[in-house]
């Protein structure tokens, strides 16, 4: 196992798949294929991360680690094991709920596949609003929570982590979103989505297709912050250091 493939791993489930909660809140073909499913599912890695899906009362929840009886428990062998199957190279390997096979073939990775088709954007895709936001929105979700991963795992993200003081950083797109916010807490990072009341250091994006530039490195914030795209205030050099750790994050996520 290498240090790549275990934080790969972790970013692929803390990071990427809590997207599938926002899928199933706001695309609507999403939402009416799981608005019966009752049902969750464990993620288990060898030697790596572990997180459980539920869905139940047409909602989605990502969470951390084990839980107690989840209906449907796949095993992978290897954090490598995991993220060849996140590249649709691999399968796992089911250890529990069999009797949901139909499901975890046909229905879940209609699933997958939508928050696939939204992660991987190209020019006439985003040229569509609705794919732009949501482009958007999963985008900077990912960025969020990926910081705390990297910070934890990555030695150059935790040099730069360590030199953010304690408090919250927002990043929102305007007039009405979407926000993050990463609280940093005594060497805690919390990443949450939506806004925060009192954050130490901000970002505001003028606008979705500013916001969609910069988030996935097709715009020069020093350039932005001149032209008025881009507004920072409070205290910047959290931002600066921020900006160090979501700058690891294409090294692991393609």
């Amino acid at each position: 196992m290498t240090q790549h493939d275990l934080i790969t791993a972790h970013l692929h489930l803390h990071a990427v798949l809590q997207n599938l909660e926002d899928l199933v809140a706001y695309d609507p073909e999403m939402a009416t294929l799981a608005k019966t499913w009752d049902v969750s599912i464990q993620f288990d890695v060898l030697n790596g991360p572990k997180c459980h899906l539920i869905f139940k009362n047409r909602q989605c929840r990502v969470r951390r680690d084990r839980m107690a009886g989840p209906s449907v428990r796949l095993f992978f062998l290897s954090p490598a094991h995991l993220n060849r199957m996140m590249d649709g190279n691999s399968t796992p390997i089911p250890l529990k709920g069999f009797t949901r096979l139909p499901f975890l073939t046909k229905d879940f990775p209609k699933l997958t596949d939508r928050l696939e088709f939204y992660l991987k954007p190209t020019p006439e895709r985003l040229a569509d609003e609705a794919y732009l936001l949501m482009n958007t929105r999963l985008t900077m979700n990912t960025a969020a929570f990926a910081v705390r991963e990297l910070a934890a795992l990555d030695p150059v993200a935790r040099l730069a982590a360590a030199h953010i003081r304690d408090g919250a950083v927002l990043l929102k797109v305007l007039p009405d979103g979407p926000a993050i916010h990463i609280t940093f807490d005594r060497g805690y990072v919390i990443p949450a989505k939506g806004e925060t009341a009192a954050p130490m250091a901000c970002l505001f994006m003028r606008d979705l297709e500013v916001a969609n530039a910069f988030l996935n490195g097709k715009l020069d914030i020093f350039s932005a912050i001149a032209a008025g795209a881009i507004d920072i205030r409070g205290q910047t050099p959290m931002l600066d250091a921020l900006g160090l750790v979501l700058d690891r994050i294409p090294i692991y996520l393609k």
